[in-house]
């Protein structure tokens, strides 16, 4: 995945001084607000297979790392720390199996659903007719709405750990600077109220309920425009790869 930078923005790219090891535990808690945030974004989507004190260990390794690759932080290491957190709590979600094969059948089977539904009306079904053709409460409607965004949320999360593994190596790059511009990249191509949610998700380390009261929606409709916005974003990361 490549990205081209403006000169100004490759000229502010230069490499940090390394952190001395005996300043990095004064560095990691200074952002340990920041890993409790994500574990707190992340920890309705973690479906009870890592509690939050390991959460927030794996996290705090996350971000160790981070400082590591990173060096002396500076105004953009929030953003490049977050990502990096985020990565290693969801790496170790997934190394877990963390949701079991039933649910991700019962994604697709959801998914398969609500698009022969969709082609029948010739339109976007609503989620009153969706909940009426499957036969769902609106409890499971709203927890397999749930598992299918964060299933969405992992790709995007890969596309975009994928351009800080690519930033590594590339020459007179340095990854924060990439990172951040990839997200900006993909978000303008959202339309405003996709580019909100995903903002107030990435940027902003709101949960997806957070969100949802933040635009005065329901949490299904959190769901939905979050899965389309994420969707649009990740097409257009792969496209620049």
């Amino acid at each position: 995945m490549k990205a081209i930078l403006p000169a100004d923005d490759r000229a502010a790219a230069r490499p940090h001084p390394a952190v001395l090891p005996a300043d990095e535990q004064r560095w990691v808690m200074q952002y340990l607000p920041l890993v409790k945030r994500i574990v707190n974004q992340l920890s309705l989507q973690a479906n009870q297979v890592l509690d939050r004190e390991d959460m927030e260990q794996i996290g705090l390794m996350g971000l160790l790392e981070g400082l590591r690759r990173y060096g002396e932080p500076d105004e953009h290491f929030a953003r490049f720390a977050a990502l990096r957190i985020r990565g290693a709590i969801l790496d170790e979600l997934r190394r877990q199996d963390w949701r079991p094969r039933q649910i991700r059948q019962q994604v697709h089977k959801f998914r398969d659903a609500v698009r022969k539904l969709s082609l029948q009306l010739g339109r976007p079904a609503t989620e009153e007719e969706i909940q009426q053709y499957t036969g769902l409460t609106a409890e499971e409607y709203q927890s397999i709405l749930m598992a299918d965004t964060a299933e969405a949320i992992e790709s995007l999360d890969e596309l975009l750990q994928e351009g800080l593994e690519a930033a590594d190596d590339s020459q007179g790059v340095e990854e924060r600077v990439v990172s951040q511009k990839l997200l900006e990249q993909a978000l303008s191509r959202l339309d405003e109220r996709e580019r909100l949610v995903l903002t107030l998700y990435y940027q902003y380390e709101l949960s997806l309920k957070e969100i949802a009261l933040v635009l005065e929606v329901s949490d299904a409709r959190v769901c939905q425009i979050s899965k389309q916005a994420l969707s649009k974003a990740a097409r257009f990361l792969t496209r620049e790869r």
